[in-house]
């Protein structure tokens, strides 16, 4: 949001009898950062957003982040994964907030940087040298142990969860909002752009969102294109669930599964609510 390398199902069985709010741990999520290096190449973006309802309607992008929590974060409260932070495994060091910047894919580091030219005396501004160093990496080099309480510390202050939000918006939910509406997309196709965005990042390689989408486009048309849309979004699911398991054989793919495509089979382009879904075992509704 964290991710975890793999979840074998073979030998880790879903958490069904974990609460709907309960703690995310290493075990109840994965996504891959593979394109969020700073070599990566971003999604080309069409222009401004149209008059239409679109996720950005305070009450809709409240709603697709409490649907992405429940599945980065094992809640609907996503505003209480600000002070998370967690070497969950996956190759990419900690992850940590409301999204999951990883010390290794250079977003918590962009992130910390952009934070600290307004605000130099923060907890997190003397590990900036060992961020720099270990980027790229799953090194902890520089920031044991001192590092998560620091995240953990500055994570109360109101200005580092505005940060938060503000690079969450630039650098996932703005993109991929775009581009979804770049595609004739309604509220459940937005949605499904922004949380491939969250879990795949952007980029033009088959595991990042620029890659899923040409993979789709070459079974669907998109509805700008005179397509139909549940027809596409059912095709960008499937590519999206490939390349999570090309990536990862056994990763849990339930946050297309049994949230993202029940959602299409029931017809609900508009991501209407009462809403309810599965991701990892567990239950969740928005009534």
């Amino acid at each position: 949001m964290k991710r975890t390398g793999v979840l074998l199902l073979a030998v880790l069985p879903l958490l069904a009898t974990t609460a709907c709010l309960s703690v995310r741990t290493s075990e109840d999520h994965s996504r891959d950062n593979h394109s969020r290096g700073p070599d990566a190449k971003r999604v080309e973006e069409p222009g401004p957003l149209d008059a239409q309802v679109t996720l950005a309607d305070p009450a809709k992008k409240e709603l697709a982040q409490q649907i992405v929590a429940s599945a980065e974060n094992g809640t609907l409260d996503w505003r209480s994964a600000y002070g998370y932070v967690e070497d969950i495994g996956d190759g990419q060091g900690y992850t940590a907030g409301i999204i999951g910047f990883c010390t290794g894919t250079h977003d918590l580091l962009t992130l910390v940087e952009g934070y600290t030219k307004d605000h130099p005396d923060n907890a997190l501004a003397p590990y900036l040298p060992a961020l720099r160093e270990v980027d790229g990496t799953d090194s902890h080099q520089g920031l044991d142990p001192g590092f998560p309480a620091a995240w953990k510390r500055e994570a109360k202050v109101a200005a580092f969860r505005a940060a938060q939000d503000e690079k969450r918006d630039s650098g996932y939910f703005e993109p991929a909002l775009r581009l979804a509406v770049g595609d004739g997309l309604g509220l459940l196709g937005q949605f499904v752009y922004y949380d491939a965005m969250v879990y795949h990042g952007p980029g033009d390689d088959r595991f990042s969102v620029g890659g899923i989408r040409a993979a789709a486009l070459k079974r669907a048309h998109s509805p700008a294109e005179g397509g139909d849309e549940k027809a596409y979004l059912g095709a960008f699911l499937d590519a999206r669930r490939k390349a999570m398991l090309d990536k990862r054989p056994g990763v849990n793919t339930s946050r297309v599964d049994t949230a993202q495509r029940r959602f299409l089979d029931e017809g609900n382009l508009g991501l209407r609510t009462p809403l309810e879904w599965k991701v990892y075992g567990d239950t969740y509704k928005v009534p």
